[in-house]
């Protein structure tokens, strides 16, 4: 099966206009990735750091396609170093640090939050899911960015 030029076009005018984050499909001819991750690597996925705003369409000669993988040095990482307890996240979806775009952020580094109190909203199929502090503390870290795809157990917050 090939693809044609036309076909690989509609695919990326309907996942433009569509809310997903990323695509792939692949087959024993071609991969074909988008992402409109604006170049944040999530641990779930092996991609590189660069964005995926056009598409990959690569044949390929055998069934084994090298995937590029993303190593961090164990030496000194700051979740070593910090402290406190993390906040996970319960659900795969997206993670919103705002609540409105023209809002500020619900916490910052260094507030300190109530148990209960909104640390951050995940969209999961539509759905807003606020992501309440478990404890009273001090926000020591943020995990993760802003409109980034989080997998369920991803680190999102630590608290002191």
């Amino acid at each position: 099966m090939s693809i044609q030029i036309n076909e690989v076009k509609d695919l990326i005018s309907q996942f433009d206009s569509s809310s997903l984050r990323e695509f792939s499909y692949a087959t024993n001819e071609f991969t074909l990735a988008f992402s409109k991750n604006n170049g944040a690597v999530t641990p779930s996925t092996a991609s590189s750091a660069a964005p995926l705003v056009a598409t990959e369409v690569m044949p390929t000669q055998s069934a084994e396609v090298p995937v590029p993988v993303a190593v961090s040095s164990p030496e000194a990482s700051p979740a070593a170093i910090a402290e406190g307890d993390v906040v996970t996240s319960p659900l795969v979806g997206v993670a919103y640090l705002k609540p409105a775009p023209d809002k500020s952020d619900f916490v910052a580094v260094g507030d300190t939050v109530k148990k209960g109190q909104t640390l951050l909203i995940i969209e999961a199929m539509k759905v807003m899911n606020e992501i309440p502090a478990p404890c009273d503390g001090v926000v020591t870290e943020i995990l993760v960015q802003a409109e980034a795809m989080v997998e369920y157990g991803e680190e999102l917050v630590r608290i002191k």
